[in-house]
């Protein structure tokens, strides 16, 4: 393994299994109570605000405010409960609609004026830093009152840091919260810190982190075996999955479940150990219940991802009629089901099941759509994807500019060079983020070979890459300069966006969910 020593990982796999022993007897009974408690209080449709739920949960865009539904409610004399709003939090988190999460956090003190405690307070630093970026979060965390500034807070800070692979910064905080005397003899600040470490490529700090965690006596949890597990799979280590599977399966305060074995099998596919892989996946879905929580049902969803990874064609059928049969229809099933059938170029069967969702889904998704249209335009079947995107845009759809990259793409599969332009041109201005997509595909892009006398519309295109900054401003003034001498070479313009297609595991093939 390249960055975890043998040496290291193995006698921290000892030193569990001796802390494992101690533990055994006065642990396992109260992380069993702790699940079955967590379970108890994870239903947000338990009592009279069960309709505020309903009338939030079909409101998936983002940019649509969930506040105006909330004042209503209680313009109707109806009550709000504290209890309530915090699990319509949790709920929505778990869907990532990290922005309405938000709107009900700060609604609740805004609005409702209702006391935060400091799992609020860190709650929230979270959601901001999701929604707004970790600055934002930062100047939150800055001017929250002291006497919330206690490890829960401290804890979602360092978390902050280490999702945006901030290093120095989190660990800073990491040492201002040992200062203070509130680092804690448990897993979870140390887990954030060996992903951060695992990310980054910091491979020796990660071994001194969890040479540190057992010189502490911290033991592992849920979260340490699956960074751990990912570790290895990152390095193809084989030997090393194998031994944290085994060490996952003895220790004595680590409930198994479904998300455990999952992971395992993500890396055993990843290292090419299919066979391996599948029994993981066995075991896996040997733990999911079949009742209709909305956490169950996602690990069906993932698992019929990761059988479509593994080829198993049957087993992504099989897995989609229990999924229909033992949950409501969500819209991240179609996701997980249309992306994999479209692994196996199955267009028919995707097309069908798109069709069914079309038919009886209440809320709109328009990412269902647009993964059909990616295929489309990435098999060269522009006019399907036209004519769908036709058709959402009836539905009153404004295309984002991935699509348009796609569209972009395709027209240059079929020649359509001016097209393609168009389209790049549309991309570029619904854009509305710094938009810095991989350097290699312009290089096909020979598009305005036969509209070279539109100088004035091609300097603008110019400017336009410019300003999303895709090209450098050197670079834009060399071209801006041969367009003006005559002298643009359109074989030039080769690498700079439509990779981006491919960026951020939203391939035409197999587009990667959101949320």
């Amino acid at each position: 393994m390249k960055f975890v020593s043998s040496r290291t990982i193995l006698e921290g796999i000892n030193f569990q299994l001796r802390l494992g022993n101690v533990l055994r007897t006065s642990s396992y009974s109260t992380a069993t109570r702790n699940l079955t408690t967590e379970r108890r209080s994870s239903n947000p449709y338990s009592n009279s605000m069960r309709d505020l739920f309903l009338r939030i949960t079909p409101l998936g865009d983002p940019t649509v405010s969930i506040v105006p539904l909330l004042n209503q409610w209680v313009q109707e004399g109806r009550t709000v409960e504290k209890e309530q709003l915090q699990l319509f939090i949790k709920e929505l988190r778990s869907f990532r609609r990290f922005t309405h999460a938000l709107q009900i956090s700060m609604w609740m003190t805004d609005k409702r004026y209702l006391r935060l405690t400091a799992g609020d307070v860190a709650i929230r630093l979270d959601l901001i830093s999701k929604v707004h970026g970790v600055e934002q979060a930062e100047n939150y965390f800055n001017n929250v009152q002291k006497q919330f500034r206690s490890l829960p807070v401290y804890s979602a800070l360092l978390n902050c840091y280490a999702n945006a692979k901030s290093v120095e910064k989190a660990e800073a905080t990491m040492q201002e919260i040992s200062d203070l005397g509130l680092l804690p003899v448990e897993p979870l600040i140390y887990n954030s810190m060996l992903n951060l470490y695992y990310k980054t490529g910091n491979y020796e700090k990660f071994d001194c982190l969890i040479r540190e965690m057992e010189e502490k006596g911290i033991g592992y949890n849920k979260s340490s075996f699956c960074i751990l597990l990912n570790a290895y799979a990152g390095a193809s280590d084989v030997e090393g999955i194998d031994k944290i599977v085994n060490l996952m399966e003895s220790y004595p305060t680590v409930l198994l479940d479904w998300e455990l074995y999952a992971t395992a099998a993500s890396g055993y596919a990843k290292a090419g150990f299919l066979d391996k892989s599948l029994q993981m996946l066995k075991k896996s879905e040997g733990l999911i219940s079949r009742k209709g929580r909305s956490s169950n049902a996602k690990a069906y969803e993932i698992l019929i991802r990761q059988y479509a990874t593994t080829g198993q064609k049957n087993e992504v059928l099989r897995l989609w009629e229990i999924y229909k049969k033992n949950f409501a229809a969500y819209n991240r099933g179609y996701i997980s089901i249309i992306k994999s059938l479209l692994k196996f170029d199955d267009l028919g069967s995707a097309e069908k099941i798109f069709e069914e969702w079309e038919s009886q889904s209440s809320i709109y998704d328009f990412r269902i759509p647009k993964f059909l249209i990616g295929f489309y335009c990435r098999k060269g079947l522009l006019q399907k994807a036209e004519s769908l995107i036709s058709k959402e845009k009836l539905k009153g759809v404004k295309l984002d500019w991935k699509t348009w990259l796609y569209m972009a793409t395709g027209y240059l599969k079929i020649n359509q060079t001016l097209e393609a332009v168009e389209a790049m041109k549309e991309a570029l201005v619904v854009c509305r983020n710094k938009w810095n997509p991989r350097t290699d595909l312009v290089g096909s892009l020979k598009f305005l070979k036969d509209g070279v006398e539109d100088i004035e519309g091609f300097e603008k295109f110019i400017n336009m890459l410019r300003e999303k900054d895709i090209i450098s401003e050197d670079l834009q003034e060399k071209w801006l300069n041969n367009v003006q001498n005559g002298k643009l070479n359109f074989d030039a313009l080769c690498k700079f966006y439509g990779d981006a297609l491919i960026d951020d595991a939203e391939a035409l093939s197999v587009p990667e969910p959101r949320g």
